[in-house]
């Protein structure tokens, strides 16, 4: 890296104006002693999570000159080795003398890219007066790089995309309590929202612009946070993965039924790369993987996974009917939903079938598209009671979109989805 690029870098941030940021539900702390740290995929609003907390400093009074944000993925700073990173504060301090002896902020976007990058931050943390703020798009960041080269000095937040209700507020839907017109449109909304899904930038764009900003995040998402960090060589093999993933969301994942299909496809593949190259995807946050609910590990390894994709609407990117598997898309949504709070989540299958529930028996939940047909309606009352039977202490709840006035809601616990979500 040449300095004259980091320090060119450096005077374009603090002197260029920053976008107005609109409000999410998690505030960065700031003044906390601890590196502070956020995970997830890429697009989700990391870095818009860093300019509102810059605009934040600022109306503290805390000056620009005080704050500095670099993307690693800027071109003009590549290529950056570990041994470089010694060279930021003292371009800052070059071009911006009067900061040497002042409390600052510094702000490293996608540090995965710098190897190494954790031992110099540590170090940073030890010697200078800097707070220090990170961001990366691989689950690395939360389990090995900050906990274990920071021990105890790092706090790490994941970020997802936009949850219905921060969805909502960017685009400026009230929420009226006791409006059956309002209900209607969130009922509406909620039907946009599993289409398009909670990126940020989709939300906020053109409606028909949304298919190819989708479609440029699966391309991207695929080539730089897996291909590219794997070195994986087999890219065909790898798309076809993540199209299967995507095209089959809230569904079972059976490692073994996917190596016969793949294997009658052609792919030359074995068991272990697949497992391997799902374990790529989980790591990239572009899908989680639910084990069942059993006392046992080992019963809990033989058993396939339930598998959650990142955000219904990149379904999109890879299917070319989104408006299909509509009740997926919601089981998935309310999946989301509930990670966002906590990560011991597990399904339940034994005849009938749990889609969610956590790891003590506190709760437990299904969901459905239509409250409308009996056959439906049968079902869910009974797969509610099943639940009510195996966790007698869980608060039970029916998670349900569309519905026929007087059937289905005498279901203990059936409850619209949207309101939920909300909740």
């Amino acid at each position: 890296m040449v300095s004259d690029n980091l320090k060119y870098v450096i005077r374009q941030f603090i002197e260029r104006t920053l976008p107005a940021c609109k409000p999410r539900k998690l505030v960065i702390p700031t003044g906390t002693t601890k590196v502070i740290g956020l995970a997830g995929a890429r697009r989700s609003g990391k870095t818009f999570l860093f300019f509102d907390t810059v605009h934040r400093l600022t109306a503290q009074g805390v000056g620009r000159r005080q704050i500095v944000y670099l993307n690693f993925e800027d071109d003009r700073l590549y290529p950056i080795e570990a041994q470089d990173l010694d060279m930021i504060l003292r371009c800052w301090h070059e071009v911006f003398p009067e900061t040497a002896g002042m409390h600052k902020y510094l702000f490293l976007d996608e540090v995965q890219n710098v190897t190494g990058w954790e031992r110099w931050v540590r170090r940073l943390c030890d010697t200078e007066d800097v707070e220090v703020f990170v961001t990366g798009s691989s689950s690395q960041l939360l389990t090995r790089d900050l906990s274990s080269a920071l021990r105890g000095r790092s706090i790490t937040f994941e970020v997802f995309p936009l949850s219905f209700g921060e969805y909502l507020s960017f685009r400026d839907i009230d929420v009226v309590a006791y409006n059956a017109s309002n209900e209607s449109l969130l009922r509406h909304e909620l039907e946009l929202y599993l289409l398009w899904g909670g990126f940020p930038e989709v939300v906020l764009a053109n409606e028909t612009l949304r298919p190819m900003i989708l479609e440029e995040y699966g391309s991207l998402m695929l080539y730089r946070d897996v291909v590219e960090r794997y070195g994986i060589r087999n890219e065909k093999l790898i798309r076809e993965l993540l199209r299967h993933a995507f095209r089959n969301t809230a569904s079972l994942l059976n490692v073994s039924k996917l190596h016969r299909d793949f294997t009658s496809q052609g792919f030359a593949v074995s068991r272990n790369t697949l497992f391997e190259y799902l374990s790529y995807l989980e790591d990239s946050f572009l899908v989680f993987l639910v084990p069942k609910q059993e006392t046992s590990l080992r019963k809990q390894a033989h058993n396939p996974r339930k598998l959650h994709v990142i955000d219904t609407g990149l379904i999109a990117a890879f299917q070319a009917y989104p408006n299909r598997n509509l009740g997926h898309k919601l089981e998935t949504a309310i999946f989301l939903e509930n990670r966002r709070r906590r990560k011991d989540l597990f399904y339940y299958i034994n005849g009938s079938e749990i889609d969610l529930c956590d790891g003590e028996g506190k709760f437990f939940i299904n969901t459905c598209w239509s409250l409308s047909e009996t056959e439906t309606i049968n079902r869910e009352k009974a797969a509610m009671e099943f639940g009510s039977a195996r966790w007698q202490n869980a608060k039970g709840q029916l998670l349900y979109h569309e519905y026929t006035p007087g059937r289905g809601q005498e279901i203990a616990g059936a409850l619209p989805a949207w309101r939920y979500l909300l909740e």
